[in-house]
């Protein structure tokens, strides 16, 4: 059996619905959807773009505690509550992933698990050293 890594951010959401932040799985690393949740639990404010940064930041630590970073996504699945403010989201996405793009898909959902939450964010990634 493939030997299993995993990190929590210690969401909110993570224990109580038993899951992780990210599994890594040989060189691929798997990171759960990721709401701009707080370090004290709180939504982060100021709107989509903010939130579309802490989001990022929050996937960038799970990465870096699996031996990855956000250079090695290849893939990004992205929910907003109102795609009419996407550059606010792309903004943030150009400014992470200019030099490695990755396959992305953006949807609009009617809602997340907080009302107050306008974007969650899946990341895949494959690395190229297998521990």
């Amino acid at each position: 059996m493939t030997q299993r890594q995993r990190t929590s951010s210690g969401g909110p959401f993570e224990e109580r619905f038993a899951y992780c932040r990210a599994v890594r799985v040989g060189n691929q690393i798997h990171v759960s959807g990721t709401a701009a949740v707080e370090p004290d639990g709180s939504v982060t404010p100021g709107g989509m773009g903010a939130q579309t940064a802490r989001c990022l930041t929050i996937i960038g630590d799970a990465l870096s505690d699996l031996g990855g970073s956000l250079a090695d996504v290849v893939r990004l699945r992205i929910y907003v509550t109102d795609i009419s403010q996407y550059e606010a989201t792309g903004e943030h996405l150009r400014a992470a992933f200019a030099d490695s793009p990755p396959a992305s898909t953006m949807v609009e959902v009617s809602g997340l698990i907080d009302p107050e939450m306008m974007v969650e964010i899946e990341a895949e990634a494959i690395i190229d050293a297998v521990d």
